[in-house]
């Protein structure tokens, strides 16, 4: 919560405790109207509390008022509208605490402890190490770590999880199709797997290892070096995705395999768990689970008759992983083609004996790529995919980053590459990056006046506009944390900076003939540049200084 709305919710709570002797602290909302000429703050409390104090909520607004005029140092005016809104207009020095608040915090300005210390782990992206990351895993990777960016920054103890399927089936096709490709560099003919992997990077890796090993793993019998191709194949697609996510400014705390969950027989305690629950029953030679009793849809398998597990197994066994590591909150981005999976992960963990709200899952959309108004189509398999790291070097990780968490990441969008690298207002990141750019300009041209302590003579309407939206920064990022949706925090950069080109453009910031306005509005500037650097630093896009 930002100090101006702590100190007016401390006012009003104060003067109810003495009028009602009543506590209602944790029910005062304070807004800023969307029409100024109603206050710079407004209240709806005296609605609130009608039942518990059996007024109108007209009289109690009007009481509340009257008192809450004696407080001048807080407010210069307190009005009562319509059926019991309470408006403030608060003094000047409350707003220019703000710039003095915003330079001795710097980067630490906008840091809450709303997460109170919650212990979360946050997964996403989790690839399979099968091929290059496509945009679906690019938009996933921008909102997670966005998203785990803004928990830290709101005082949750967040673990940034990938959880790396090196197991099963796709990888087996992985390290089949490879072992072809490398073989086909020798001339052999080997019929492709029919769900190989025909990418250019699994032919790419094929070179590779031909260069280290020369004709090494060459081999009639295909069982004989199958090993080393799964291992080589595993390494280089594993390094690959590290690049690319370094690349693109996402990072982890935690690698997890799904091998090291077999390995370290986490499938078998987890599976003896689930049985022992009594959740469990056999049927046409399988092992299922009654996930009905919890709300899916049907009850699902969890080893086939063949007594091979089913995806679940090491999912459930991964999911108690992670609550034996002492995660108070489980979060899952995943793509939209395991939205039907929810259901059946929370009943898992239900039976498991955790309350299913102890895991959370967020669903990201694909987003359309738009290329001269025409849709990129995309298959990983046809080696017709356009991959992150290409994505990259076409439009900038800064473009990309901004435009995948400017929309909701469960809504579907469309990414308009052309729009992405347009220099001009049209494009959100070029505005918001502008902003930035002019705000270093501003301040380098007025190295030479002395830098103010004082702010009083900030008191236009554009600049006070400023001043309450810098204000609000705290609690953006507390609630974009809170309900997990950092696209919050580009609709605040946006309006930032329409703020800022608002102010610059009605307002002289550097004039001689008056050096003491001039040091005050080149604080205000300096605020305005620390929050707008931090904002975006939060969704990991650059602040340039020139452009």
């Amino acid at each position: 919560m930002n100090k101006i709305e702590t100190a007016i919710k401390d006012a009003i709570n104060t003067v109810l405790l003495e009028e009602y002797n009543f506590d209602a602290k944790e029910e005062i909302i304070v807004e800023i109207p969307k029409d100024n000429t109603h206050g710079d703050y407004s209240t709806n409390i005296a609605m609130r509390i009608v039942k518990t104090l059996r007024k109108s909520p007209k009289d109690i607004a009007n009481n509340l008022a009257d008192k809450l005029r004696n407080n001048s140092e807080l407010f210069t005016e307190v009005s009562v509208a319509g059926p019991g809104f309470i408006n403030f207009r608060v003094s000047q020095k409350l707003f220019s605490n703000v710039i003095s608040q915003v330079l001795n915090e710097k980067d630490n300005f906008g840091k809450n402890d709303s997460g109170n210390g919650l212990k979360i782990n946050v997964e996403y992206v989790s690839a399979n190490p099968t091929g290059d990351l496509h945009p679906g895993h690019a938009r996933g990777a921008a909102a997670g770590d966005s998203l785990t960016r803004l928990m830290k920054f709101s005082g949750y103890d967040v673990t940034r999880e990938f959880y790396l399927n090196d197991a099963g089936v796709q990888i087996e096709n992985m390290a089949k199709s490879l072992q072809i490709r490398y073989l086909n560099l020798f001339d052999i003919d080997v019929p492709f797997p029919e769900d190989g992997y025909h990418g250019q990077d699994i032919i790419d890796i094929a070179k590779q290892l031909k260069e280290e090993v020369n004709d090494k793993y060459v081999s009639e019998n295909l069982d004989e070096y199958y090993s080393e191709f799964k291992r080589y194949g595993l390494q280089e697609e594993t390094a690959k995705l590290k690049r690319d996510l370094d690349l693109f400014r996402v990072e982890f705390d935690v690698w997890t395999t799904e091998s090291s969950i077999y390995k370290e027989n986490k499938v078998t305690k987890a599976l003896d768990k689930v049985i022992a629950s009594g959740h469990t029953y056999e049927k046409d030679g399988a092992l299922w689970l009654k996930t009905t009793d919890f709300g899916d849809d049907k009850d699902r398998v969890l080893i086939k008759s063949d007594k091979t597990y089913t995806y679940l197994v090491p999912d459930i066994a991964y999911h108690q992983d992670k609550f034996d590591r002492g995660f108070d909150q489980l979060v899952d981005l995943l793509g939209a083609d395991h939205h039907g999976y929810i259901n059946r992960l929370k009943a898992a963990i239900q039976i498991l004996g955790y309350n299913k709200d102890q895991l959370e899952v967020d669903i990201t959309q694909m987003a359309i790529m738009l290329k001269d108004g025409e849709e990129f189509k995309m298959s990983k398999r046809t080696g017709q995919s356009i991959s992150l790291r290409e994505l990259i070097t076409e439009v900038g990780v800064d473009a990309l980053r901004y435009f995948y968490v400017d929309r909701a990441a469960d809504s579907p969008m469309q990414l308009d590459l052309d729009l992405a690298i347009k220099q001009s207002n049209e494009n959100p990141v070029y505005y918001a990056q502008y902003a930035h750019a002019r705000m270093c300009s501003i301040l380098a041209q007025g190295e030479k006046y002395p830098k103010a302590n004082d702010f009083s003579l900030i008191n236009q309407e554009k600049e006070i506009e400023l001043l309450k939206h810098i204000n609000e920064f705290s609690n953006v990022i507390a609630d974009a944390a809170k309900v997990r949706h950092p696209h919050k925090i580009s609709n605040y950069i946006q309006r930032l900076a329409s703020l800022f080109h608002s102010f610059y453009g009605q307002h002289k910031v550097l004039d001689e003939n008056n050096e003491e306005l001039t040091s005050q509005r080149l604080g205000l500037v300096l605020a305005s540049k620390i929050t707008l650097a931090n904002a975006l630093k939060l969704i990991g896009v650059s602040a340039p200084e020139s452009m």
